[in-house]
């Protein structure tokens, strides 16, 4: 899931950016939450095989499986949850990381929640379920800039 702009492709602070003015479109929060909704029922099927325990990411009250592949140096996320606005979260996520390099995905800072509000709307244990994801994206991505570090090595 690629996003462009006037056929140019956007850095992740520019979708960043983008979201955070989609999310000042809505004054009232049952409307934000809508929209997430809506974002997670456009996010791409998972493959059923990562649908497993193996994909699965602790700390999250609901189900969310995240798998992430690397192909041309560019990290590609997919995932589903059994919860509605989870499974929005989790595509707001890969709607702006998916499709970049292991190494922008670790210099992301993530300062896009605060001004969506979406930390101080979530219940706690939703807010925990986002730190997760967050957590298993830049693992994801600390793993792949090691093997492309290694791959590079062995040439």
């Amino acid at each position: 899931m690629r996003w462009f702009y006037n056929g140019i492709i956007m850095t992740i602070k520019e979708k960043q950016q983008a979201v955070v003015e989609e999310f000042s479109m809505f004054d009232d929060w049952m409307d934000k939450y809508s929209y997430l909704i809506e974002l997670g029922k456009e996010l791409p099927l998972i493959d059923p095989q990562y649908k497993t325990n193996q994909y699965l990411i602790s700390g999250c009250q609901s189900r969310v499986w995240l798998h992430a592949e690397l192909k041309d140096g560019k990290m590609y996320l997919t995932a589903d949850s059994d919860a509605v606005i989870t499974k929005g979260i989790v595509a707001l996520l890969i709607r702006v990381l998916s499709g970049h390099t292991p190494q922008e995905i670790l210099e992301s800072d993530f300062d896009f929640l605060e001004p969506i509000g979406l930390k101080e709307h979530l219940s706690p244990t939703r807010a925990n379920g986002l730190t997760s994801m967050i957590k298993q994206i830049q693992l994801y991505a600390k793993a792949f800039q090691i093997k492309i570090k290694g791959e590079k090595e062995e040439k």
